[in-house]
Formats: structure tokens, sequence, C-alpha cells
């Protein structure tokens, strides 16, 4: 018997529609490696209606009032909190990922991270005005860039759609998002509970593939890209959007070190880094993947660590007792296990190394000991349930492996000696330090990284301001 498939569609222009040209991809649900959904493969002539629509609106979505803007989100927020349930059903079937961490850990802080934004539509504040010329007086007016092309990756789809449409839209632009093409149906679902709440035009969502991306990026509509992806993806972005002098805003790939001294706590940094490793299998850019441990306390730490992942547990989304689910497609279970394959003679697999059943796509979760600073695995995101180990001898070499490679987005130091923290918190080079700890966030506060992993911020009222423009107005005293 052939289960029908559900058919998700664009939304533009405040209707739901398909493909101009009709054409479909399969959508897949990871856990089970069965399609469940088909979604449209948009087209050049979906981008240009995706942004004439977005065009259109953005007149009088940048005239309305910072109090209408922070109504409208916080209505989003409300209507996002009303239909928990079914949104949580959707992105575990997107994704794979267990109900229970999805309602846990990601769908409060979406809503909440909607209504930070909701209140920082109203502090669209500037310097005051001031007389730096005589008889002239200036002030400084910041204002929405316009039209928004935005990129949300498959790892988390609905928490970096908020991160995406939620600053651009409190500050008065206008939006049109693509999902992945691996992750569409909470994006959409989100697009229906929305659709009740903005203005036509002011929210599009486009589905489709790596091409469609592409032209949402050279369109001549768009005053900004901002794109969540590899770091592959955000230099391609980078020059499509240079050719028309587009703003840019990248988060792509990490490769966060924890560096655990020898005085940590180590029963509770062995606890928190599982977790923080294993999470969403492994596939966050902060994870905590690349461990760097004082060799006096090495071993120890490698034995208990591959104790804790002998006892994490992956499986399907309905059961209570795992910590992750399957990684996001076949290509992508592919390049976790190739980098263990690929591992040199000196390494050591103390834990998993291997896919787990025959069914989705999940890899047990691994720890993998005595490596080199310029072994692969240490260089490049690995990007699953993957946790590496080094040893170093003191603090000048713990600070050299840290930022010894081509990403800075998220770092954690594990020590009690506050002096240690505070100075290696200087010199990493990493746009985050947790001290102690290791991935919490808030919508407070930046998310954001250097060298190859991108730059720009989310969250925060810095990822707020970057989805807005400076101009300065001076006048004449004089009348």
């Amino acid at each position: 018997m052939t289960t029908e498939l559900r058919r998700l569609r664009n939304y533009i222009g405040g209707e739901f529609k398909d493909a101009a040209d009709g054409r479909t991809t399969e959508v897949v649900n990871p856990a089970t490696g069965e399609a469940y959904a088909t979604a449209p493969l948009s087209g050049q002539a979906d981008v240009d209606a995706a942004m004439a629509a977005a065009a259109a609106a953005f007149p009088g979505w940048r005239d309305t009032t910072p109090a209408e803007r922070q109504r409208a989100l916080l209505k989003i927020a409300d209507a996002f909190e009303a239909r928990a349930d079914e949104l949580v059903a959707t992105e575990s079937q997107n994704t794979g990922k267990p109900l229970g961490l999805t309602a846990s850990e990601e769908l409060p802080p979406m809503v909440d991270q909607i209504r930070f934004f909701a209140g920082a539509a109203r502090l669209l504040e500037g310097r005051s005005a001031g007389e730096y010329m005589e008889g002239m007086t200036s002030i400084v007016r910041r204002e929405p860039v316009g039209v928004c092309a935005q990129v949300a990756p498959w790892n988390y789809p609905m928490m970096m759609a908020v991160w995406k449409f939620a600053p651009a839209i409190a500050a008065g632009n206008t939006v049109v998002l693509k999902p992945s093409d691996t992750t569409p149906a909470s994006t959409v679902l989100m697009a229906e509970i929305i659709d009740s709440v903005l203005p036509k035009g002011v929210f599009n969502v486009l589905c489709g593939d790596r091409e469609t991306g592409r032209a949402m990026v050279e369109h001549p509509t768009p005053a900004m890209a901002s794109i969540t992806g590899s770091v592959r993806a955000g230099m391609q972005v980078a020059e499509s959007a240079s050719k028309d002098v587009k703003r840019v805003h990248l988060e792509l790939g990490g490769k966060a070190p924890v560096v655990v001294f020898e005085d940590a706590d180590l029963a509770k940094a062995v606890e928190d880094i599982a977790v923080a490793g294993y999470f969403n299998a492994g596939q966050d850019c902060t994870a905590a993947t690349r461990v760097l441990v004082h060799e006096s306390v090495h071993d120890e730490f490698v034995t208990a660590l591959a104790k804790a992942a002998a006892d994490t547990k992956t499986g399907q989304p309905d059961d209570e007792d795992v910590l992750y689910g399957p990684l996001n497609n076949p290509n992508q279970l592919q390049q976790v296990a190739g980098f263990i394959e690929r591992l040199p003679a000196h390494a050591k697999v103390e834990a998993g190394g291997h896919r787990v059943g025959e069914k989705g796509y999940f890899y047990a979760p691994t720890v993998v000991s005595g490596l080199k600073q310029d072994d692969e695995i240490i260089q490049n995101e690995v990007f699953g349930p993957v946790i590496t180990v080094q040893s170093f001898t003191d603090e000048a070499q713990a600070l050299e492996y840290a930022n010894g490679v081509d990403f800075a987005l998220a770092s954690s130091v594990w020590t009690k000696d506050h002096g240690r923290a505070m100075r290696m918190s200087k010199n990493l080079d990493f746009g985050c330090v947790w001290i102690n700890t290791h991935i919490p966030l808030v919508a407070e506060m930046p998310h954001g990284g250097f060298k190859k992993s991108g730059y720009g911020k989310d969250l925060s009222a810095y990822g707020f301001e970057d989805y807005t423009r400076i101009k300065h107005v001076m006048t004449s005293l004089d009348g």
C-alpha cells in the first residue's frame, strides 16, 4: 500500500502556492529514511514572485510604528505557544529529533526569542541630537534595510527561522526565507500560523534547493542576504552578494575547543560536555566536540567520557530515554562515518564509531583520543555525535591548540582558577567563551563568530541592529 505524501507549498504574498513549473522534491523523515511529504522545488519565477511580494509590502511595513511591530511579534509568539504540540510534532518528523527534548529545549527559547525582538522593536534609539557644527543640528536615524533574503539550515529548522525573521521583521524589514530542502515542513507550518498576523508579503517562504538559494541571493531586490550554513555556502553567498554590494550576514561552521584544566570538577565537566557534544546528534556549530585536557587528568577524563558515551542513547523520537535522534540525511551519515574511517593510526576510538541500526540515519555516541593538532578530524567540522580528546601540557599550549583552527564561533574553559579563566577568555579567539559550562544561549546576548565562522550577530540588540541602516540628518538652525 502506498502512503499519500503530505503536500507542502510555498507561501508568497499571503498565498500558498506550488512552484510555478510544478517541480517538487520528496522530504524524508531521517528517523525512518522514508519520504513523508513533497515540497516545491522553486525556480527563478518563484523567486521573482516572492521578491516582488516582499518589495511591495516593504513601504507599508517600514512605516508601521515600533509598537505595531511589537504587537505583531507578540501575537506570533502567543500563536506558536498555543500550537506548540503541532510545531513540535512537525519538527520531530522534519528532523527525527526526540519529541520531549524538542518541546522542552527548543520551543520555549524560540518563543522567548520572538518576544525579545518584539521588545527590541521599541528600542531603536540613537545618539541624542546635537550641534557639531555652528548653526547645524545633527540627528541619526536607524532605518530598516529593505527586503531580506534569508537561508536557514537543517539542524534547527524552527529556531533558526526565528533567528532570521524575528529581528528582521522587528526592525521593519520584509523577508523571503528559504528553509533547507531536507527540512521545510516546520517553516511552512510557521507560515500558516503567521498568515493571520502579518500583512501580506511581509513574510514569505520559498522551498527549494541550493539553486533556489543562489537565485535569492543574486536577485537584485534584496538589500541583505543572511545565511546560516556551511563555510562553502557562506563564501558563495558573500561572492554572489558582492556583485551588487548587498549587505551580508553569515553564521557558518564551528569547531569549539573545550579546555579542561587539571583543577576542574571532572565529574561535572564530563557530564556537561557529553550532553553539549551529543545533543542534536552533535549537529550544532557550537557543540562541545573538540576537548583539550591537561595531561595530568587526561586518561581519567577519557575513561569517564567513554563511559558517558556508552550510557548515552540515540533512537526514535517517541523514546523518552534518548538524548538525540538521527543525523539529518544519508550524506551527513556518510560524512560522519568517513571521518572515523579515515582516522590516522595513532588515533583510538574509545567509544562508538559505528552506525546504529539499519533504519534511519543514526550514529553512535563516539569518543576518539590520541589525536594530533593537524589531524583532519581536529581541523574540520564533523557535525555529528563525535567528541575528540587531545592532551596539553600547560596553559600556553592549550591556547595554541584551541586557537589553531580556521573556525572561531564558540569555546569553553573548565577551571576553578578565576585568573586563568579570565586570561583564557581574553585570549581565546572565539565569538563566545563559556566558563565551567558549554552551550547555554540567551536572547539578550549575541551569538556569532570570527574567521571562517562568519560575521554578524544573531540574537541580542547587536543582532537586531544588523538588520538596520544608519542615516545622518543635518538641518540648518536658520530655517
